[in-house]
């Protein structure tokens, strides 16, 4: 515990001297160079940039079958094809109960153009419960860290698990039993526990305005309100929304899971505008609240 708090604290202290650096280098002019933050990856953000479906890097993509996948069912890491900016954060995505990889595979390259590693799964049975898919997530994470092909180009010190409704609730039973994690995003997520103060990770809850599998009054609000150890925490809900909003390629979804994760795991500030003040939340928004601490 002591560790993973000193080792946030630094971060944290490397990013407020990236942030000086590049206020610096904008007023004398110059442009600011990627050894500012050692962890940034691709050019200065816009809300153009982020709602694209690809980034600037070009994917790459190895199969885990059922049989080799050790703790999960199999999947697919999407990865950037070039080595030329060195490591890239991983980032594990698990699908939702009774659901397949392919419900969440969308956000797989999309991530991973934008300069991640990525793994969307399969679980070991399309019934596992929350704590099983935190467990899946992590063994995902793992593989990824070990694979001969990918694992040269992750640094092993930035994770990252995102899930749908189960696999929502299995990303905070991850980041609570992996405290290191940099960041976890449940999309409309399920559990029965509803209390997560020993979550350290930053967390951004998205909720749904009209989910009534996972209703936010029970589930995401309760989830954000509780994360009072977490680095930092947001929740957003999609106005109109259902509770399968994130089977399908969904923008608001994707920019502000980017930005989180760009902000958290790469620890580039340059996203901070996207986080804070955040999305507007007035009639005609795809957004319908929006929380930021």
């Amino acid at each position: 515990m002591e560790g993973t708090s000193t080792m946030r604290i630094t971060r944290t202290l490397a990013a407020a001297l990236s942030a000086a650096a590049l206020t610096i280098g904008s007023l004398a002019s110059t442009p600011a160079v990627a050894a500012d933050n050692p962890y940034q990856r691709g050019p200065a953000p816009t809300n153009t940039s982020i709602e694209a479906t690809r980034g600037t890097y070009a994917v790459s993509t190895k199969t885990i079958s059922a049989l080799s996948a050790r703790g999960f069912g199999g999947g697919t890491i999407y990865y950037p094809t070039s080595t030329a900016d060195g490591t890239f954060g991983v980032v594990a995505i698990s699908p939702g109960y009774t659901a397949s990889q392919s419900t969440i595979a969308w956000l797989g390259p999309r991530l991973a153009s934008f300069g991640f590693v990525v793994v969307t799964i399969d679980t070991t049975t399309r019934y596992d419960q929350p704590t099983s898919r935190g467990s899946q997530l992590l063994a995902a994470l793992d593989q990824a860290i070990g694979d001969s092909t990918v694992g040269p180009r992750i640094d092993a010190t930035r994770q990252a698990v995102v899930g749908h409704s189960m696999g929502g609730g299995g990303t905070l039973e991850a980041a609570k039993t992996r405290r290191s994690l940099e960041a976890a995003v449940p999309l409309t997520g399920w559990n029965l526990d509803k209390t997560w103060p020993e979550v350290e990770a930053a967390t951004l809850v998205i909720g749904a305005q009209n989910d009534t599998v996972a209703p936010t009054t029970s589930h995401s609000i309760p989830f954000y309100n509780s994360l009072s150890g977490a680095e930092r925490k947001a929740y957003l809900e999609l106005r109109g929304a259902s509770h399968f909003a994130p089977v399908t390629s969904n923008t608001t979804i994707a920019k502000h899971t980017l930005s989180w994760l760009k902000r958290y795991v790469d620890d580039d500030t340059r996203y901070e505008q996207f986080i804070s003040p955040g999305p507007s939340t007035a009639i005609g928004s795809p957004v319908s609240d929006y929380r930021v601490n």
